[in-house]
């Protein structure tokens, strides 16, 4: 009897934390998306220039970049349970001052706070939720995350649109709030607080330092890139920041990072190699094909963003079986499948034409999507397979920064080619003639980075049974 009650407990603590990490998961990504369709709302009310407005998308984006590493070490080194707390708290304090924002100055820092309770939540979720589960179910659960993940990224604009324009953009973080209130209660109750075995490891604040500025200037010059002389050269001064802070962790005692791990350990560099030339490669689909229907084709934007729905719903569906299957198979070589097929989705986006017909942007799409599902579970589940327990933290939280610092590149791709034809047009009042050559060479560019991270990933040795005796 006292097995089938402890059965029962753990099976409780379970669902518990299931529920705490799809919640997080979706209001982390959904509070990015939705927010994107209020920005001309929002400059209209604060009286503020669409750049200005931007950058509460921009600034929510470099604070979760830049924090994830020094949280998650800051995780693994205390109680991962205390920093997703405070970190659900963070993101739901900012819920509720965005809504009584009354100035754009103010709203810009709530985003920011919000950016760095998201980072808290991004570098603990997955930390916690496989260290709930015995590694044969590790792939299973990630897909529960990772599916949630996505059906914020896609419920996004459908949600958001709605509430902005029968409630107002504030409505936004109302409902991001409720939600997250679930998720805080679930998570302060029913965790386990679990004492970390890295207590008498250092914080390595210099590296954390360097690490939170390379990655500013590094993303920000990038995202701003075309507007200036200046941003190429915060670039560079990020790459050098880059430079300094591999060869300050290769020789601190206690880094923060352990990039050495990179290099001795294939299946856990190539499998953060991957995801970032996959995340460059395909997060400006929805961008570019949107765009496509609307001017090309003429459809409405409602109508462009249910057909651009089916991708992020066969993610959202495949995600959890593509994470059961990796606890059975080798992620490695499931996650070379998946990039292989979003390489096939992505080459069928070149032959678009003028009067292509909608079928070939519909199967590309789910090809992509199918492709993404196979990827994403088992590759996550392969980084995580290359590490110690105790190393959960960073892990992911590396993981999560090569997710940010690709969807850039992807956009900046895209920036470039549209400067090369276009100038400083917009790209919606760009003639359907030149979008569609900008739309082949950007597509036959992301076909080509997809081809070289199915290379990438086939280099890769199943190092899921191996455990580096050095942190991370």
């Amino acid at each position: 009897m006292d097995q089938e009650n402890t059965d029962k407990l753990q099976a409780k603590k379970g669902r518990i934390t299931i529920f705490t990490v799809v919640i997080t998961a979706f209001i982390t990504t959904f509070t990015g998306s939705a927010l994107n369709l209020s920005i001309p709302n929002i400059g209209e009310e604060m009286g503020a220039s669409a750049g200005f407005v931007g950058w509460l998308i921009t600034g929510y984006t470099l604070a979760v970049a830049a924090f994830s590493v020094p949280m998650g070490r800051l995780a693994d080194i205390t109680c991962r349970k205390r920093v997703l707390v405070w970190g659900i708290i963070i993101f739901e304090a900012s819920c509720l001052a965005a809504v009584f924002s009354v100035s754009m100055e103010m709203l810009l820092a709530v985003r920011i706070l919000q950016g760095i309770g998201a980072s808290m939540i991004f570098s603990t979720n997955t930390a916690v939720l496989i260290s709930a589960f015995p590694e044969k179910l590790r792939g299973k659960v990630l897909g529960y995350s990772l599916a949630s993940t996505y059906v914020g990224l896609s419920a996004g604009p459908v949600v958001g649109g709605f509430l902005n324009h029968n409630l107002g953009w504030r409505s936004i973080f109302v409902f991001t709030g409720i939600l997250g209130i679930g998720a805080l209660i679930a998570a302060a109750a029913g965790l386990r607080a679990e004492k970390s075995p890295n207590g008498k490891k250092s914080m390595d604040i210099r590296g954390c330092g360097l690490y939170c500025a390379f990655i500013v200037l590094l993303m920000y010059g990038l995202s701003e890139a075309g507007k200036g002389s200046w941003t190429i050269a915060a670039a560079l001064a990020g790459a050098v920041l880059g430079v300094v802070f591999v060869i300050y962790e290769m020789r601190t005692e206690d880094p923060a990072v352990n990039v050495r791990l990179f290099a001795e350990n294939r299946g856990y560099g190539f499998s953060n190699l991957a995801a970032l030339m996959n995340y460059g490669a395909t997060f400006a689909i929805s961008y570019l094909i949107s765009i496509y229907l609307q001017v090309v084709m003429g459809y409405s934007s409602q109508t462009a963003g249910l057909i651009m729905i089916f991708q992020p719903l066969i993610m959202a569906f495949l995600s959890p079986a593509a994470g059961r299957l990796s606890d059975r198979l080798s992620p490695f070589r499931l996650s070379s499948a998946g990039m292989g097929l979003c390489a096939l989705g992505t080459c069928g986006f070149i032959f678009i034409g003028e009067d292509t017909g909608l079928w070939l942007i519909i199967g590309s799409l789910a090809v992509t999507g199918l492709g993404f599902a196979l990827f994403s579970s088992p590759n996550t589940n392969a980084v995580m397979s290359c590490v110690d327990k105790e190393n959960y933290g960073v892990a992911s939280s590396v993981l999560a920064t090569m997710r940010s610092i690709g969807h850039t590149m992807s956009m900046v791709i895209v920036t470039v080619i549209v400067t090369g034809f276009a100038d400083d047009t917009q790209l919606s009042e760009v003639p359907a003639g030149i979008l569609v050559k900008i739309i082949n060479i950007s597509f036959t560019v992301f076909a080509a980075i997809c081809a070289a991270g199915v290379f990438i990933s086939l280099m890769r040795k199943n190092d899921s049974k191996r455990r580096s005796n050095e942190s991370i």
